[in-house]
């Protein structure tokens, strides 16, 4: 196990908002790929990125909300990306590698939670589909354009404490439970930035996946308000009653560090959280700290790289996969 997975004493932390992390560092020259740029933490992660200086594409799937929601913010442009669509996903892919243009960063973030049961192309789960699967093939189809100096930034969940991956029905076909799904597709997330970034190193690119913390965005537009209420998130009146929640744009802080900071580059295919390296779960007294063994674990994470090569060959997408092994 990577005994790499602890704190390096970053001076940053729960409180900290994108705009903090950035405060003084210049990104000028630098381009920027955000999924789901325009909602939620997206929108905070672009708005932070663009406001030091970083072109920023927004890959979304609704270009029409997007182009109003980043309308204004200086250096954005907004290209259409559905990470439910391989073949969409594929076609952003080579627009954006016709441009000749090198990616300083990617920012794996659009994703769902607690989904009813959808199924995507030959019959896929949705969460697991849609949180890793298309960002797993948008990001080996960008290779090109991240190769000599890159950072990937896979948003994860503390949700992945629920599910390590389910090797014996990872697209549940034997019953679904949303909540289980959704803590799958979050240790996928974490597992692909370990892989990845053991295969990245040597063409300069470093990945890393985290845990924004708890935020009131669209991501809950699944959940009923008797949830919220049960989970302890809201009160009767639908206003916020859980004092840990942060803000969008505290919860984008964390991705915008593991892009941009120099303290943890040399460090790769870690989790982090509160922008820092996150600690152990296991050495954690506290329920959804840290980040749990399955999540990280190096035979995992290139079990699940099979795996999805696999899944996107059998789909016919075979010509469409680079090979990096």
């Amino acid at each position: 196990m990577d005994d790499r997975q602890k704190p390096l004493g970053s001076t940053f932390g729960a409180q900290t908002t994108a705009s903090d992390v950035l405060a003084g560092v210049d990104l000028y020259g630098k381009l920027a790929v955000v999924t789901g740029g325009h909602s939620g933490l997206g929108l905070e992660t672009t708005r932070a990125l663009a406001g030091a200086g970083a072109r920023v594409i927004v890959a979304s799937r609704d270009c029409a909300s997007a182009g109003k929601a980043t309308a204004g913010i200086q250096g954005v442009t907004v290209e259409r990306l559905d990470p439910a669509d391989l073949y969409g996903v594929r076609s952003f892919a080579d627009r954006t590698l016709s441009t000749g243009a090198h990616i300083d960063i990617l920012i794996n973030n659009a994703g769902i939670m607690a989904s009813p049961e959808i199924r995507v192309g030959p019959g896929w789960e949705g969460q697991f589909a849609i949180n890793h699967l298309g960002h797993f093939a948008l990001t080996t189809w960008l290779w090109p354009a991240l190769e000599g100096g890159a950072r990937v930034i896979c948003v994860s969940s503390a949700g992945h404490h629920t599910s390590p991956i389910r090797w014996d029905d990872i697209q549940f076909q034997r019953g679904y439970d949303k909540w289980l799904a959704y803590g799958q597709s979050k240790t996928a997330n974490a597992l692909f930035a370990v892989h990845l970034d053991s295969l990245g190193q040597r063409s300069g690119i470093r990945a890393f996946s985290l845990h924004p913390g708890k935020i009131f965005t669209p991501l809950q537009r699944h959940l009923s308000q008797a949830e919220m209420m049960a989970a302890g998130w809201i009160d009767r009146a639908g206003s916020p009653a859980d004092p840990t929640f942060k803000t969008p744009q505290q919860g984008a802080a964390t991705a915008v560090w593991a892009a941009t900071s120099p303290q943890p580059g040399g460090h790769g295919g870690l989790y982090c959280e509160d922008c820092d390296v996150a600690a152990r779960a296991e050495a954690s007294a506290e329920p959804f700290v840290g980040v749990r063994r399955h999540a990280t674990d190096p035979a995992e994470a290139e079990r699940l790289w099979s795996y999805s090569t696999a899944l996107l060959a059998a789909s016919g997408m075979e010509g469409l996969i680079v090979d990096l092994k």
